[in-house]
């Protein structure tokens, strides 16, 4: 709990948000830790349900060990939108420094009593604990959130819900969405939201899901490979820094990592098409994935900032 809680409240004493990036594969992994060591930023490293599940409790414990030896940078390894209690357990138990319980599509007082279940577990664990208030449209893994469904994070209920909870950071809804397909229009998000959470919440850790970054000419890209996300539209840059400067001091990212990495290995296939090295074209995804962990650090202004 140590490790995160440092990071986050680092963050917020000095304006810059830490990079919380998925992982579902140790090649995936190992070039987010590249990003952030040639950016000296710390970093999170999440897995969620279903990666937990393809890549073994086991194997990620060994993972999480060995990655914690070699890196070079302040690192997390967190439970990203655990959805039961058995869940949390199993996450812990396989060497997760931070866990979040996402009971956020139910009713106030259901999400109160399943949070502090976790809470109080998890705080006898020294495991540092993400919840959520609000919920995020949108389809990512174990995520499924028609936009009918969601709903903006309630200022007052906020308090009410850190207070009754003890937890140590919470998510809130303020317009993102999971997946590619964030925004119809112009990206929008409620920022007079944020703004009364922060009064009524003060120096109080907050978290942003959904906040990948769409690039436009990666999507033609992928297009012209095979791979139609036509319409895929993510929270563009300039959000991101002024998010950066707020009390959101944790920021999620999963489909642009997806994006880069698959543009990577089908660029090299194509151009190597005799190639049978599978070492090559994963190379190829992982340079990739380098190089948009190292530009989301720099919009994060967390650059530099590792300790």
């Amino acid at each position: 709990m140590k490790e995160n809680k440092f990071l986050l409240l680092d963050a917020l004493q000095n304006h810059y948000a830490v990079g919380a990036f998925n992982f579902a594969t140790l090649e995936v992994l190992k070039a987010i830790v590249k990003g952030a060591e040639i950016q000296n930023s710390p970093i999170i490293a999440q897995v969620s349900e279903s990666a937990l599940e393809f890549l073994g409790d086991d194997y990620l414990k060994e993972i999480i060990k060995s990655t914690r030896k070699t890196c070079k940078v302040p690192i997390s390894f967190h439970f990203d939108h655990g959805k039961s209690f058995e869940s949390v357990k199993r996450a812990i138990k396989a060497g997760c420094d931070s866990v979040m319980i996402d009971a956020s599509m139910l009713p106030f007082e259901d999400n109160v009593c399943i949070t502090k279940r976790v809470v109080d577990y998890a705080h006898k664990h020294s495991v540092f604990v993400e919840a959520e208030l609000g919920s995020l449209a949108g389809i990512e893994d174990d995520i499924n959130v028609s936009d009918k469904n969601s709903f903006y994070t309630s200022p007052k209920q906020a308090k009410e819900f850190v207070k009754l909870t003890n937890v140590d950071s919470l998510a809130i809804a303020i317009g993102t969405k999971h997946g590619a397909y964030k925004f119809g229009g112009e990206a929008k998000l409620r920022f007079d939201i944020l703004e009364e959470i922060e009064k009524q919440l003060p120096n109080f850790p907050l978290v942003l899901h959904g906040a990948s970054g769409v690039d436009s000419n990666d999507v033609n890209s992928l297009y012209d490979l095979g791979v139609d996300i036509k319409g895929a539209k993510g929270v563009s840059e300039e959000i991101l820094r002024k998010i950066s400067k707020t009390n959101v001091c944790k920021i999620n990212g999963d489909t642009d990592i997806r994006i880069s990495y698959l543009l990577g290995i089908l660029s090299n296939i194509k151009n190597n098409n005799s190639n049978i090295d599978y070492r090559r074209y994963l190379g190829s995804g992982m340079n990739e994935v380098t190089k948009l962990i190292m530009k989301k650090l720099d919009v994060y202004n967390s650059v530099n900032k590792a300790k």
